[in-house]
């Protein structure tokens, strides 16, 4: 499977290739800072799943996070971390429809309790790391 995703204003374009890894909310204070948001919905791809196919992306950091936009519109389009090979692809640019929140992370940061069905993890599940500790709202 392949498509592609671009910013607002269509300068930069990215094409993401196979499966995600997962799909979640992270609620962590560095993503509430770089989207002024409470949390955001994040697809996480292998590093090589996800190239930029038009335009350049400006990067600039939140903490030691690289985080990638569109120096036209500010489009946020993806986060990779320093060593771990992944990229945090923003889902809200994702087709309609294909965003499948597994659950919510960094929830120890939230300020704002989301209460549906999936878990939340204080930090991250233990598949990413972490200890499976759970928030209950």
């Amino acid at each position: 499977m392949s498509f592609q995703i671009q910013c607002l204003c269509g300068d930069i374009k990215l094409e993401i290739s196979g499966e995600p890894m997962v799909h979640a909310y992270c609620h962590c204070d560095n993503c509430q800072t770089a989207h002024t948001a409470p949390y955001v919905k994040v697809a996480i791809y292998p590093v090589d799943a996800v190239n930029i196919v038009a335009g350049t992306p400006d990067s600039w950091k939140v903490v030691d996070n690289p985080r990638y936009f569109c120096p036209r519109c500010g489009t946020r389009l993806y986060q990779q971390p320093p060593n771990f090979p992944v990229k945090g692809v923003n889902a809200y640019l994702l087709p309609e429809g294909m965003f499948q929140p597994a659950f919510h992370q960094q929830c120890q940061y939230s300020v704002v309790p989301v209460k549906d069905s999936l878990p939340h993890f204080k930090g991250y599940p233990a598949s990413m790391g972490g200890t499976d500790d759970l928030i209950g709202w």
